[in-house]
């Protein structure tokens, strides 16, 4: 509860002058006459100067000895809920000691009351218009002692208190109607009680449960008619409790039927009457406390100070009232709305004083916490403003002197020295210009000024005519990329010719290559190594998944939070001209609603264009033609054809065994040594541990696992040092599988002798080359002549669509062919086949493997295996043709894996084997084919003799 909200209750409580909506008691007459607009009607029977305020003040208070000393149980009560009557209905009555003109209420001429008791003889319950803010003040007039029927007025959150005023709003129009009635009858009398449940906004209850028991007597001294709502100054007088006993009737002969429920309109009270009590010394010292108390809050707090100090100085003493003391202290807190109502219903008087004490001692612990925070933030607040102060001093100080320019010259300036020593074109140079002008007219607070200044930031940020020096000497880009990578003859070859021309030139040029190969060969790391060699500046950024055009071109500056894309962010972070780009993973590009990358990396690899590359931010031609750029891909066939056209391509192709443990050595287990804090005298790891390393556990094309194994093999060997086991460690064949675990690949080929039926194939992969055993079997036996003519062929394996066109193509063939081989052998017309590809986990697809289905359906036609150690790949036309294939290099690197001695290759494909180095080509017998007639002697060579 903040302190404002408590402070604006306790004083509608003890009814502050000056706030809103609160008529303070005992106080100028002119604080009732705040709501507007007023009209005052006053009684015929009363003289003009009677103060208001004084007779109510007269008309209240009674003697000390007769109220505070009284004491007696409450009566037996009754229990009466009156409703509103339908109907109209219209009775003459009279005004007692209170007149109200014919403006407030037309048509009225009078209402008369009768019974000493209070009970309604009558009145007008419609009928009345009410034109505007209608005001409507009542002569003050002698409170009855008893009175037990009163309207019934449910409030929230605050109970009113005896001796104190209020401003209550009534929204229900059954009860509004009932206290206009009342008024006219001279009644202006109510009942407040506070509700149970703070949440309920309504002004009328529909059982007496809803409300507290205890509530307070008022007397309706204003009333100001606003139509839909009724605006009341009341005043408590007492407090009464509501009487929930039952009616005791006669037996009526007629059963009679209940009333509907509806609203409570109006509640039988009683007087509650307190203890008899005596002035001891606790009432003393409980009232001198809170006086105390009061004091202290005052002091703490000035805006309790003028309404408090009226209530203890007007009239008695207040020290010598306890109950208004009580009721005084619990109403000047901001207590919870229960505890305000049980110092209300509480008869005892020490008891009272007690627990008014207990609130008054929380408002003033939490009026102390209040002016500490209050110092504190003030303390806060008068530290900074002083600091601005200063500043803005120290600012005009300087500008006097001439120490210090302007802002916004301070900018231009600062603008201006990046551009000194730097080509700018004088098209960009003009926008400069403008954009300078345009800034220098913008307030340095609107957001115009903060877009501008961004604009001209990056605008100024460009490395326009800065280029770095680049290498040109072949034996120095030799030795770098030498010294960081092995292999990759066909990339290093390519960097060396890049070089080679421009020496020639005398001047750099852009180059956009494409890397493409399986994962974990280098492609990414030997871009960083080309930057290196060539003296260029290195940027790289990955476009895998991304699906925003706005990453490479930029927004548009009318966005909020725009910025240029990656390659203008590059020439900033590099400041150069003719940086190296490297964009990875052109292979993976998503596409969005907000567009598609791949176009929009278009332009930026076309050579014609990337000269005048305009970003969507920057909206001004920016050169790109002196960027090399390197992008790299994993397979090529999901690169777009228009972005493949404009690129470079470059295989990287897997390595074999032999390279894999050059890398290593070389390479790998020097790097990961250092990185694991040992040195080589303390862990080595011999070639024949390597090698086992690669055959059993690390086959694929890359050396990324390779890495990841030696890696784990000296965390182990720095674990066993530290921990005390060994001084030194030598990692051999023999003690590898305590460092790497079992071995993953324990065979190198699924059959070490086929059978008849099976023949090697090879295949190509993302991951790089592997063989692939095609098997075939006699799914059913040959049946009588019937079935002559009628043999199928059903293969399984997870194949696609063109290998099993491929192996339909085969199955013809080689009835064809074998036709003419064996003219009496009807096994491949006849017989019903099942043809199998393992690893059925693993989809393949491809016509790389007719050739070897074909030699397999021979082979189990014939019942003879074919030569050992012989593997084949090439697609086979209808009429025997064998075409070329691709991945050459990664299937070779498989075959010698495998142990292959022989290999039947495309004839068209004699190129690709010869660019082959001769580690991966010796000791290979190889055979190019271009007909399926040359392989058929070369695999059954007992047929031939």
């Amino acid at each position: 509860m903040s302190a404002a909200r408590q402070l604006h209750r306790s004083s509608a409580l003890v009814g502050k002058p000056n706030w809103p909506g609160v008529v303070a008691h005992r106080t100028d007459p002119s604080a009732l006459s705040r709501l507007q607009p007023r009209r005052s009607y006053s009684s015929a029977g009363a003289p003009p100067s009677t103060s208001l305020s004084g007779a109510m003040t007269a008309g209240c208070r009674l003697s000390a000895a007769h109220r505070w000393m009284r004491a007696g149980a409450v009566p037996r009560v009754r229990t009466v809920l009156l409703t509103p009557t339908s109907g109209p209905h219209r009775v003459p009555v009279r005004l007692y000691g209170n007149r109200a003109s014919g403006a407030g209420f037309s048509g009225e001429d009078g209402a008369d009351s009768s019974g000493s008791g209070g009970e309604e003889s009558g009145g007008d319950g419609g009928g009345v218009p009410y034109n505007g803010a209608q005001m409507t003040a009542l002569t003050p007039m002698m409170v009855p002692e008893v009175f037990p029927n009163v309207p019934l007025i449910a409030v929230s959150r605050n109970p009113v208190f005896p001796r104190f005023i209020k401003i209550i709003e009534v929204k229900n129009k059954a009860l509004m109607e009932l206290l206009r009635r009342k008024v006219r009858l001279a009644q202006p009398y109510a009942g407040v009680f506070m509700k149970r449940d703070d949440t309920n906004e309504s002004d009328v209850v529909e059982s007496l449960d809803a409300i507290y028991t205890t509530g307070t007597f008022v007397q309706i001294h204003e009333m100001q008619d606003l139509g839909e709502k009724l605006r009341m100054i009341v005043m408590g007088h007492r407090s009464v409790c509501n009487c929930v006993g039952q009616i005791s009737e006669a037996d009526l002969t007629p059963e009679l039927q209940p009333l509907p429920s509806s609203n409570i309109l109006m509640v039988e009270v009683d007087n509650v009457q307190h203890e008899h009590f005596t002035v001891t010394e606790e009432v003393k010292a409980l009232t001198a406390e809170i006086v105390k108390t009061i004091r202290d809050i005052i002091a703490l707090n000035p805006l309790y100070r003028e309404s408090v100090l009226q209530m203890m100085q007007a009239g008695q003493r207040v020290v010598d009232n306890p109950i208004y003391l009580s009721d005084m202290g619990a109403a000047l807190t901001g207590a919870e709305s229960h505890e305000l109502q049980d110092v209300l219903e509480e008869i005892s008087i020490p008891k009272r004083l007690y627990k008014a004490l207990s609130l008054l001692k929380k408002e003033y612990e939490l009026s102390k916490l209040q002016q500490r925070l209050g110092r504190e933030v003030e303390e806060k607040i008068k530290q900074t403003h002083r600091k601005y102060l200063l500043q803005e001093q120290l600012k005009i100080i300087k500008k006097e002197l001439g120490l210090e320019k302007e802002d916004k010259e301070a900018i231009e300036e600062k603008f201006r020295e990046r551009l000194k020593d730097r080509t700018v074109p004088q098209h960009i140079m003009d926008v400069i210009n403008e954009e300078l002008n345009k800034l220098g007219l913008l307030d340095n607070h609107s957001s115009e000024f903060n877009v501008t200044r961004n604009y001209l930031d990056w605008l100024t940020s460009m490395p326009w005519g800065t280029n770095s020096e680049e290498n040109l000497s072949l034996e120095r880009a030799k030795e770098v990329l030498e010294e960081d990578h092995y292999g990759m003859d066909d990339v290093k070859k390519r960097i060396l010719e890049f070089i080679a021309v421009s020496q020639l030139r005398g001047s750099t040029q852009g180059k956009i290559l494409c890397f493409y190969g399986p994962p974990g060969v280098g492609k990414t790391s030997i871009a960083r190594s080309i930057a290196r060699a060539l003296n260029r500046q290195y940027f790289r950024f990955s476009v895998g998944g991304m699906t925003d055009v706005a990453e490479i071109k930029g927004h548009r500056r009318t966005y909020v939070g725009a910025m240029p894309g990656k390659i203008i962010q590059c020439l900033k972070k590099t400041k150069t001209e003719n940086p190296l780009v490297l964009i990875d993973e052109v292979d993976k590009m998503g596409r969005g609603y907000q567009g598609d990358p791949s176009s929009a990396l278009l332009e930026l690899l076309d050579p014609e264009q990337n000269a005048n590359f305009l970003d969507h931010y920057l909206d001004v031609p920016v050169d790109l033609s002196k960027i090399l750029f390197i992008c790299t891909a994993n397979v090529i066939d999901t690169i777009p054809e228009p972005l493949r056209d404009r690129m470079e391509m470059i295989n990287v192709s897997g390595y074999v065994a032999q390279e894999k443990l050059a890398i290593a050595e070389r390479y790998l287990v020097p790097q990961l040594r250092s990185l694991c804090g040992l040195t080589e005298e303390k862990a080595s790891i011999s070639s024949d541990a390597l090698s086992l390393l690669i055959r059993q556990y690390c086959r694929e094309s890359g050396v990324r696992n390779l890495q990841k194994q030696v890696e784990k093999v000296l965390r182990k060997v720095a674990f066993s040092i530290v921990s005390g086991e060994h001084t030194r460690v030598t990692v051999t064949p023999e003690n590898l599988q305590e460092y790497v675990g079992k071995p993953v690949f324990t065979v190198d080929r699924m059959y070490d002798v086929t059978p008849p039926g099976v023949v090697m194939g090879l295949a190509w992969t993302a991951m790089g080359g592997s063989t692939l055993f095609i098997e075939t079997s006699l799914r059913r036996p040959l049946g009588g002549a019937e079935s002559k003519g009628e043999g199928t062929l059903e293969v399984t394996g997870q194949l696609g669509d063109v290998m099993k066109e491929s192996a339909k193509i085969a199955s013809t063939f080689a009835r064809t062919f074998l036709m003419t081989q064996d003219p009496n052998n009807h096994f491949l017309v006849n017989s019903h086949l099942h043809l199998h590809v393992p690893e059925g986990a693993t989809p393949k697809d491809g016509p790389s493997a007719g050739c070897t289905i074909v030699t397999a359906l021979l082979s189990l036609a014939t019942n003879q295996s074919v030569r050992q150690n012989v593997a084949m790949t090439g697609e086979v036309s209808l009429t025997g043709k064998i075409l070329p294939v691709g991945g050459i290099k990664e299937k070779t690197i498989a075959a010698r894996r495998a142990g292959v001695t022989c290999i039947l290759l495309p004839d068209e494909n004699r190129k690709d084997f010869s660019d082959l180095p001769d580690y991966i080509t010796q000791g290979l017998e190889v055979h190019f084919v271009d007909h399926y007639s040359q392989i058929y002697p070369i695999v059954f060579p007992q047929k031939q003799s």
